[in-house]
């Protein structure tokens, strides 16, 4: 999980429980209980989507390599025989 995406969902859950909390007794200041379950909702779609990157990172980073392994190889051939023609 990004460190970006991990601050945020901590700062917006502790968010969601003290407004639920001042909501509960009769404190919402202008904020309902429909929005925070817009906001839950929100963020439950945030960690399903940040799951899903943190699986395809994982997915990606041996393909990654690989890629770097062979460019790797390419731009030693490359240079060899570009060295020979010279």
């Amino acid at each position: 999980m990004s460190k970006t995406v991990e601050l945020q969902i901590e700062k917006s859950r502790g968010l969601v429980v003290g407004l639920r909390k001042h909501l509960s007794e009769g404190e919402g200041r202008g904020v309902t209980g429909q929005e925070i379950d817009q906001m839950e909702k929100a963020l439950s779609e945030l960690e399903a989507a940040n799951r899903e990157v943190d699986r395809l990172r994982e997915e990606l980073a041996p393909k990654v390599k690989h890629l770097n392994e062979v460019l790797a190889q390419v731009k030693v051939a490359y240079a060899d025989k570009k060295k020979t023609l010279k």
